[in-house]
């Protein structure tokens, strides 16, 4: 993979705090998500809808080998078999969660397309980015030139359903053996 030389660009939507930062996330910060989502697009295996995802996962605690930050990405992939293909969020959140990330673990998202537009996550990607990001976390949308928008966990999927809707397990197991 190559490095992008594109900078990130807010739309006109996007405001930043009066620290700088947007959603928590600092320049450099941004700057990473935005060249490895926008790289990651070159690992798509898309033969049959030609349509290129990459997705990057920031997360929390930096990594022993970059000290700045540490970023997990992931490509789509598709099937002959529609339905079993694998979209990047989840491609990348699959291999963040073998890697023995949980909920917490994620400060940001960056997913990227070859669209002039902004792209969010599908439905499904959504509900399974639900399970490890707390509602808070930022996605940020890149368009094919680094213009992105952002918007929350919770914003991209208000009114959800995640693990802490679900009764405590021994509670479960009770109900369940009466």
């Amino acid at each position: 993979m190559t490095t992008q030389a594109i900078k990130p660009v807010p739309a006109d939507s996007v405001q930043q705090s009066d620290d700088g930062l947007i959603h928590g996330v600092s320049a450099a910060e941004l700057q990473a998500i935005a060249t490895t989502c926008l790289d990651a697009r070159a690992g798509a295996y898309c033969p049959y809808s030609l349509f290129r995802v990459g997705a990057s996962l920031l997360l929390n605690t930096p990594s022993p080998n970059n000290a700045e930050h540490h970023i997990i990405t992931g490509a789509n992939v598709e099937n002959a078999s529609y339905p079993v293909g694998t979209c990047a969020e989840r491609v990348a959140m699959g291999y963040a969660v073998f890697q023995g990330h949980k909920l917490g673990s994620f400060k940001a998202i960056g997913v990227a397309t070859d669209m002039d537009d902004f792209c969010s996550p599908c439905g499904m990607c959504r509900q399974f980015l639900r399970e490890f990001l707390d509602l808070s976390t930022p996605i940020f949308m890149f368009t094919k030139n680094g213009v992105f928008k952002v918007k929350t966990m919770g914003e991209l999927l208000p009114v959800s359903f995640g693990p802490d809707a679900l009764p405590p397990r021994d509670k479960l197991q009770k109900e369940g053996s009466a």
